[in-house]
């Protein structure tokens, strides 16, 4: 970990790189209007359901983004979204809907 310093054990190294992540995730979410979470296959992790809830705990708007083969994995995770979309051009429309109101055809 760069700002606290290496770690012999690769556990040490990950908690600690976890936790520093972890407070600048949480700033960037307390700071936000909305929060767009994305799952795939290389984005399938436990802590992007866990700054869903995060978001969603704290008030924020959701916006999810997957692949339609995901939805049944995440029904809990979308159902606490204001907006499921599975693309990025479908989130971007969306922000441009929600910040300029256009609706983009």
């Amino acid at each position: 970990m760069a700002i606290l310093g290496s770690e012999a054990e690769k556990f040490w190294h990950d908690n600690k790189g976890a936790k520093v992540n972890a407070i600048r995730t949480r700033t960037l979410i307390d700071r936000s209007d909305v929060v767009v979470v994305r799952f795939g296959d290389k984005y399938r992790q436990w802590n992007a359901a866990f700054d869903a809830g995060y978001a969603a705990a704290k008030g924020k708007s959701i916006v999810t983004i997957h692949d339609p083969s995901l939805g049944h994995a995440l029904k809990e995770v979308d159902g606490a979204a204001m907006a499921v979309a599975e693309s990025p051009d479908q989130v971007v429309r969306i922000l441009d809907y929600a910040i300029n109101g256009r609706l983009a055809g």
